[in-house]
């Protein structure tokens, strides 16, 4: 590139890309390029007023219905028996898979659905905590947390580390992992901080599947991969609004990565994709973790964009590291 083109395509608010497309890579399966070139329709359109409760719960209640046809269709292949328990105000899951023995308590999963911080209520987080129940033949708890409008924060972390309470009556912590993904890992981090924080044991392990781990969204990748991520286009601000109601959004409990690890953190697995929104948010909080001396593997996935390529074989893939991992965890305690 001539030197005067490079110096003048460079100003101090950044860099400038000129308009272009960027095709599906063929480093990745069939099944994943056709996904890229034509992807799910996940709707766009003006968020209503942070104060507009009708309009929100209007979108939270169309979301989960939509959300819930598609999860509860991929959960048949992870056929599992479904009980639930009301410890206090929430309501919790319990996913057993299918041929895993009645007496068999060898750990658990602690699961933290995503969706946002709106979506997720009901048994579309059972729905969504059933693959991972089933790869990993781990018996599976998950959190109905509540969520805005109704619910916004500490409302969803209050009731994960009451739900974590509950579990360690159940099982030793060390056999426990605690699971979540995009804004459900995000809580998962922040539930571990805060359960540390208020003496409560360390769980075996702790993973973490595209994390909304920064609420103030401020890494590289929401630059980068905005748009280019075909499953979340661009930055949450209007629900995470809605869910900080308010909050610092630097507050640990609200932005894990801003947390202090060196004062103990559980093993962590982190999992993204080069084309995910959230893939600086996964490895910014890896480093944390790293530089804490907290054990903590990353794993990033060629194209991926955030979720999955939903059907593709290396969503297979990432299923298959995130059972190993929770195996290793319950089974060195």
């Amino acid at each position: 590139m001539d030197p005067m083109a490079a110096e003048e395509s460079f100003t101090k608010s950044g860099v400038f890309v000129t308009a272009r497309t960027i095709p599906a890579p063929t480093t990745i399966s069939i099944a994943a390029q056709a996904f890229l070139a034509n992807p799910l329709n996940m709707g766009e359109g003006k968020a209503p007023a942070p104060d507009d409760r009708a309009a929100w719960q209007a979108i939270v209640d169309a979301g989960n219905q939509a959300l819930t046809t598609a999860f509860a269709a991929n959960a048949e292949a992870y056929p599992s028996t479904v009980t639930t328990h009301q410890p206090g105000s929430v309501l919790i899951y319990e996913v057993t898979p299918a041929g895993l023995p009645s007496a068999d308590d060898d750990g658990a999963i602690f699961y933290l659905h995503g969706g946002g911080f709106i979506h997720g209520a009901g048994m579309l987080g059972a729905y969504m905590a059933m693959p991972l129940a089933g790869r990993s033949n781990i018996r599976t708890f998950s959190v109905d947390y509540r969520m805005p409008p109704s619910a916004p924060f500490p409302v969803g972390l209050d009731d994960a580390v009451g739900a974590y309470r509950w579990l360690l009556d159940r099982y030793d912590a060390q056999k426990i992992v605690v699971a979540g993904a995009s804004a459900g890992a995000g809580l998962a981090a922040s539930c571990i901080l805060k359960a540390r924080d208020l003496g409560l044991p360390l769980p075996g392990g702790c993973l973490l599947f595209t994390p909304e781990a920064d609420l103030t969204e401020s890494g590289d990748s929401f630059e980068t991969n905005d748009t280019i991520d075909v499953n979340l286009k661009h930055r949450l601000t209007d629900s995470i609004a809605l869910y900080s109601d308010g909050h610092d959004l630097r507050d640990p409990y609200l932005s894990p990565i801003f947390g202090d690890f060196s004062k103990g953190f559980a093993p962590t697995q982190l999992i993204s994709g080069t084309r995910d929104l959230f893939l600086s948010n996964t490895v910014i909080l890896h480093r944390a973790l790293l530089r804490a001396g907290i054990e903590a593997e990353l794993h990033i996935w060629e194209a991926m964009p955030h979720g999955g390529f939903f059907g593709a074989p290396e969503d297979d893939e990432v299923l298959d590291e995130q059972a190993r991992f929770a195996r290793k965890c319950v089974t060195r305690a």
